[in-house]
């Protein structure tokens, strides 16, 4: 009886396990509210989301600065006047919008030759994964030739009315022959919300080292070189 109990309970386990899926993709506040109508208070405390399994990125309350959550590990980027960056974890970091997932399963995804930078890479995705209507999180790794990013980097007390009063006083930063990860999310349904109008991704990457991190401008790296894995809802 005993063994017949605990054989079920394995087999349920087991079952249980294989049907495990993804949790939703989950937006809090909006691009356009920060950009557009000056909501740069935090509305979401990213300790609340400090677990193993959660993935997101946005920027800093008040726009001082970058986030990511890689795996539960809150990095928070901020920019220094001489044109330095400085990198910490820092799970009470708050966010005025943000974009997350929790993921259970990562899905490899093999490149094809002409995926090489950014404006590909989201052509790729558009392609193989429009027809889905969900969005999703994506994790690019590998050794990169050059990623291009910036930091917002606000002063205090800053009036937002318009994307150009936002991106001011961006600081921008380049990095080349770097192994790094580049956490970004897909989706054709979230222009203004969690990506630009003009483009269905949004990427955060840092480097190996996780001393360099910014918002994703532009990037390269040799075709067949990057390992793609996407979290599929």
């Amino acid at each position: 009886m005993h063994q017949r109990s605990f054989a079920s309970v394995l087999l349920c386990g087991i079952a249980q396990a294989l049907t495990a899926q993804n949790g939703p993709v989950i937006p809090t506040g909006a691009m356009r509210s920060t950009m557009f109508n000056g909501q740069m208070a935090g509305l979401i405390a990213l300790d609340t989301l400090a677990v193993p399994g959660v993935n997101g990125i946005g920027p800093v309350e008040y726009l001082q600065g970058e986030v990511l959550i890689l795996d539960g590990t809150v990095f928070r980027s901020s920019a220094h006047g001489d044109g330095a960056m400085t990198v910490e974890i820092e799970p009470r970091t708050k966010s005025p919008f943000f974009v997350h997932q929790h993921v259970d399963s990562w899905t490899a995804v093999e490149l094809p030759d002409t995926v090489v930078d950014l404006s590909t890479l989201d052509a790729f995705l558009t392609t193989r994964y429009a027809a889905l209507g969900q969005p999703f999180a994506f994790r690019l790794s590998g050794k990169f030739t050059s990623i291009d990013a910036h930091i917002v980097d606000l002063p205090t007390g800053t009036v937002v009315n318009g994307p150009d009063d936002a991106h001011r006083d961006n600081k921008h930063y380049r990095t080349t022959a770097r192994v790094a990860d580049a956490l970004g999310f897909f989706s054709t349904e979230h222009k203004a919300v969690f990506t630009h109008h003009d483009t269905n991704i949004h990427v955060h990457a840092i480097t190996a080292e996780r001393n360099w991190m910014g918002h994703v401008e532009a990037m390269r790296f040799e075709a067949g070189s990057m390992s793609l894995l996407v979290a599929l809802p």
